[in-house]
């Protein structure tokens, strides 16, 4: 006969495949962002990161007030973290480890919802999403905020599950996580009331406003900063259709996943309603549906509303629920989950490998500096103006060679309320003595040399140059790097030369 002493023991490498499981995952995904954290050069925004968090702590309270204050718990991480160097590899080292993290989270989540293998599946989908390995070599707070949101509904499972103290006072730690890290994030806390319910209402009210303070305090400086975004362009309702794409980073992959999450919601509904062991019952098929689709409904309505915040990369936060979805899907299949899991997996990394390369390419962030310096060719006395006074800092940072003379240029530090550097006015004067000037500018040729869309080009041209030379490094908004050189005068022409 069997006795409950003989069935123990297979019960322990469960266990151990349960533990072990998340930190293989993380590892995984944590490998697969860190192999793209030296590749691609840095772009504008990171080069913003480098310049807040090399500003004293005054300086950053200075910054706050004018642009990016909601980045600021973000750049005062990086403050510290600057200090031991400003590497690209190590600035970007903090978002592959958010990376990693996030994947364990998830791995953990899956189990907790599903089983191990919909938690392995769910970890690996969010490993090989091209999104992951481009945030995950970022020297930005997104990967952060990734992290922090499936933190933050790994911990309210935790909490309706045993509603201790403690395990609520975790939830509202990761909820401030979520409101610190990125302004936008708190759009997936509205799916975390689906799973609200009368034992545990005021429990979770009090953690989950609790949490929310630093949202309130970030969204009101963020609304006073309003006019530093002022670029961003209206959306309507086509960002639907691009949903895909910038959620899994790249077409094929998106549309395949988004199919499969639609039927992970579905499978996991209905093992709900059959009260399957070890499936969680419930909301939370609408709970994950909601992380899926409710921030950019939300950031759509908010750019109707307020003002115009439609921007792709606030939306990363949804790409855990998106690999989660897809997971439980595959890992709901009821012959051969693992073979098809590898299947799902495979074919992922084959639609989107051409999108990996790209991110760990040179150019991967479509702000290619070494490459502008490399077709600089700068003679004695040339000069230089840059179309937007921030560029500079990109040209501070990789330029390892004589520069032309930047003639505009009036102080190292940048502007205590921005990212620009002061800078003359009068650009025929500053160019009186050069006979060649480099112009470069943030977009393509057409934006600058056609129309008044850089007004640098232009002053250039009042002082008495013409072009002689413009390239762009290639994909959009890139960079172009022109040279002017300056007309004879007529006086000149007829003298001929001596």
């Amino acid at each position: 006969m069997t006795t409950a002493a003989t069935l123990a023991p297979p019960a322990r490498p469960a266990a151990r495949v349960r533990t072990s499981a998340p930190w293989w995952m993380a590892s995984l995904a944590g490998i697969a962002a860190l192999s793209g954290t030296g590749s691609a050069t840095l772009n504008g925004d990171e080069l913003a990161t480098v310049s807040a968090a090399s500003r004293s702590l005054a300086g950053m309270w200075e910054l706050a007030q004018h642009i990016d204050g909601h980045f600021l718990p973000y750049y005062l991480f990086m403050h510290f973290w600057v200090k031991a160097g400003t590497a690209e590899l190590w600035l970007r080292f903090p978002s592959a480890v958010a990376i990693a993290v996030a994947a364990w989270f998830l791995a953990d989540l899956g189990r907790r919802l599903h089983s191990v293998r919909a938690g392995v599946i769910g970890a690996a989908v969010f490993a090989i999403l091209p999104t992951v390995s481009y945030y995950g070599a970022f020297a930005r707070s997104y990967a952060f905020a990734a992290a922090a949101v499936v933190l933050s509904f790994w911990a309210l499972h935790r909490a309706l599950e045993r509603p201790a103290g403690r395990r609520w006072m975790l939830y509202g730690v990761a909820v401030a996580l979520v409101c610190s890290t990125h302004l936008f994030a708190v759009l997936v806390l509205p799916a975390h009331l689906f799973l609200a319910r009368r034992g545990v209402l005021t429990r979770m009210a009090a953690a989950l406003a609790a949490g929310c303070v630093p949202a309130v305090v970030l969204g009101l400086i963020g609304y006073g900063e309003r006019h530093a975004i002022s670029w961003i362009p209206q959306r309507g309702p086509e960002v639907w259709l691009k949903f895909p794409k910038m959620a899994a980073g790249t077409t094929g992959l998106g549309v395949l996943l988004f199919v499969l999450a639609v039927a992970g919601a579905a499978l996991l509904w209905a093992a709900a309603r059959r009260r399957d062991t070890g499936v969680a019952g419930g909301p939370w098929p609408f709970v994950l549906a909601g992380w899926l689709l409710l921030p950019p409904g939300l950031l759509l309505a908010v750019s109707h509303l307020v003002t115009p915040v439609y921007v792709d990369r606030y939306l990363f936060v949804t790409a855990p629920a998106l690999a989660l979805l897809a997971g439980l899907a595959v890992a709901a299949i009821p012959r051969f989950p693992v073979v098809a899991a590898v299947v799902v997996v495979l074919l992922g990394f084959g639609l989107s490998v051409q999108e990996h390369v790209d991110v760990r390419e040179e150019n991967g962030r479509f702000e290619n500096i070494p490459w502008a310096l490399r077709v600089i060719k700068a003679e004695p006395d040339d000069a230089i103006v840059y179309g937007q006074s921030q560029l500079r800092s990109g040209f501070d940072y990789y330029a390892d060679s004589l520069m032309p003379v930047d003639v505009l240029r009036t102080g190292d530090a940048p502007d205590p309320g921005g990212f620009g550097y002061p800078e003359r006015s009068d650009v025929s004067a500053a160019l009186r003595q050069h006979d060649r000037v480099w112009v470069v500018w943030r977009g393509t040729k057409k934006s600058g040399l056609e129309g008044d869309g850089i007004d640098r080009v232009e002053e250039v041209r009042q002082a008495g140059f013409e072009l002689d030379l413009a390239k762009h490094s290639g994909d959009l908004p890139g960079l172009t790097v022109t040279l002017f050189t300056r007309q004879a005068t007529p006086r000149q022409q007829e003298a001929g030369p001596a």
